[in-house]
């Protein structure tokens, strides 16, 4: 061996004896160079890197190779947004793969939804969450069980008690779903027949939720003056958390109609009191004026929707109840604020309102109001806020960013980018930071969905990339199925599911099942 040769030779057991320097890690993709909302860190320019479905590396440099890159510069890089209030079963259930995929949530960056709200949530969860396994879809979706179709399946649609037997049959169709991984109890009170039902019946269900480890989730009896009014109902959320021994969620919190505009202060009040008092309550908020739901739920009195609508159609046609019922929809009417306030977004009437319906058969609002609900019962926008209360609601640390998406409403394709346009860009009720964490952190933390809402080491690697100057919801009540604008990129569990604001058509979403208590099942 020459000298040359043992020196080399040396040289590389010397190395070999000390260590090698270490290989660099090797990752799948690398974001590199955006601005980086973690979900609890301040902000800061930096990489995140990801590996299969997980994070391997967020920090100011992430020293890898990675078999792709995507520059971020300029862009904000954050947890997938997690809206804990849609109305999307269907969507995630339908037969065509392009729905399945959710692409209005998809463009805002919304990786996670949860099902079943309002007391609409089927009882059989096994069911819903499994469907994934031949209809994939575009994003993860939780599931809750509902009061409503619980209800419905034992009592019908008649007003009345349950039974002892009943009850007992409620309870026990509660505790299955709950062991099938439902995420709790949701109940919407405004709604015949769940509206017929009292507090204690209430109660007796949200108790087997929590017995699991279910969180009670309510659309309020009341958010206005039509019943108990809207104070009443808030305390009544509260009651049944309190007595049902778990956490209570206020789905999209608003003071409704014009009795009660301008009360956010007393009820946030209510809120922040229990709060104090050790409960564990919070909410979801939708960042618009116009609530969305049905013309009969916003003009026809409870009592008139005993039975269901074949009994409302029968009470149409009776002229001894004629002069009540029309006495009834004149007040809920005045809540609404008027013909004018109600905008059809479905069937043959969208895009006008009940004000314009009415000019056009030349009938008052109410006449037209049941003719047009002898045809069926269309979707509405009804403005009914005011700005003054959305903010003072949007500001409470507890309140976070939902949609309530359903069928012509806009919100379905522009909430979270309206929210960052509107009262963030422009009007500063919150900080960017806020609204990220109010739209992703606190909705992973309070539904303890493990893994998500963070950019961290170990998490499941749901991202989004936006453009903080051009991140903008496109949808209007006049025009509401267009795509926001702005996402740059969505990754959901590590695959890209929008690539340089494209949809890729990877169906990358889960059924995110709760875990019940332990031992609760058994």
């Amino acid at each position: 061996m020459n000298r040359i040769a043992r020196v080399l030779a040396v040289a590389t057991i010397l190395t070999s004896a000390c260590g090698a320097a270490p290989a660099r890690q090797s990752v799948d993709l690398l974001i590199r160079g955006g601005t980086i909302y973690t979900g609890s860190d301040a902000p800061f320019v930096g990489d995140v890197a990801i590996s299969g479905d997980h994070i391997q590396i967020v920090a100011a440099h992430a020293d890898v190779t990675a078999k792709r890159v995507i520059d971020a510069t300029g862009m904000v890089v954050a947890p997938g947004f997690i809206d804990p209030h849609t109305h999307m079963g269907d969507a995630l259930a339908s037969a065509n793969p392009a729905t399945r995929l959710i692409p209005p949530f998809l463009m805002q960056g919304v990786t996670t939804a949860f099902i079943g709200n309002d007391g609409g949530g089927s009882p059989d969860i096994a069911k819903v969450l499994g469907s994934v396994a031949a209809k994939p879809v575009g994003i993860n979706f939780a599931a809750y069980v509902g009061f409503g179709a619980v209800r419905t399946k034992v009592v019908g649609a008649a007003d009345r008690a349950p039974t002892t037997a009943e009850l007992a049959q409620m309870k026990s169709l509660t505790a299955t779903a709950m062991c099938q991984g439902a995420m709790g109890l949701s109940t919407g009170l405004f709604y015949a027949p769940q509206s017929f039902s009292k507090t204690d019946e209430v109660v007796a269900l949200a108790a087997e939720a929590g017995r699991h480890g279910g969180i009670y989730d309510s659309h309020i009896r009341d958010e206005s003056s039509y019943t108990v009014g809207l104070a009443a109902a808030i305390d009544e959320a509260i009651t049944i958390g309190r007595e049902g021994k778990l956490p209570v969620h206020i789905s999209h919190i608003k003071a409704l109609g014009v009795d009660v505009q301008g009360q956010a202060a007393a009820i946030i009040a209510k809120v922040e009191a229990a709060r104090r008092a050790g409960q564990d309550v919070t909410a979801d908020q939708y960042p618009w004026s116009a609530s969305g739901t049905s013309l009969t739920a916003s003009l026809i009195p409870l009592w008139a929707q005993d039975g269901g609508r074949p009994a409302l159609l029968k009470r149409f046609d009776d002229p001894k109840l004629a002069e009540k019922l029309r006495t009834g929809m004149t007040e809920t009417l005045r809540k609404r604020g008027g013909a004018a306030s109600l905008l059809i977004t479905a069937g043959q009437f969208k895009g006008r309102t009940l004000a314009d319906i009415a000019k056009a058969r030349k009938e008052d609002p109410l006449a037209a109001a049941i003719a047009v609900i002898r045809i069926g019962d269309p979707a509405v926008a009804s403005f009914n806020q005011i700005e003054p209360d959305i903010a003072a609601f949007m500001k409470q640390p507890w309140v976070m960013t939902g949609s309530d998406a359903s069928t012509g409403h806009p919100r379905v394709y522009a909430t979270y980018a309206r929210k960052y346009a509107k009262y963030v860009a422009a009007d500063k009720v919150l900080t960017l930071r806020e609204f990220i964490e109010r739209s992703s952190t606190l909705t992973a933390d309070t539904f303890h969905l493990e893994g998500r809402g963070h950019l961290k080491p170990g998490a499941f690697a749901d991202v989004v990339v936006f453009d903080p100057k051009s991140y903008a919801p496109r949808a209007t009540y006049e025009q509401p199925t267009l795509l926001a604008v702005g996402v740059r990129t969505v990754l959901v569990n590590g695959v890209v599911a929008v690539d340089n604001g494209v949809l890729t058509k990877r169906a990358a979403g889960r059924a995110l099942p709760r875990k019940p208590t332990p031992g609760s099942c058994s």
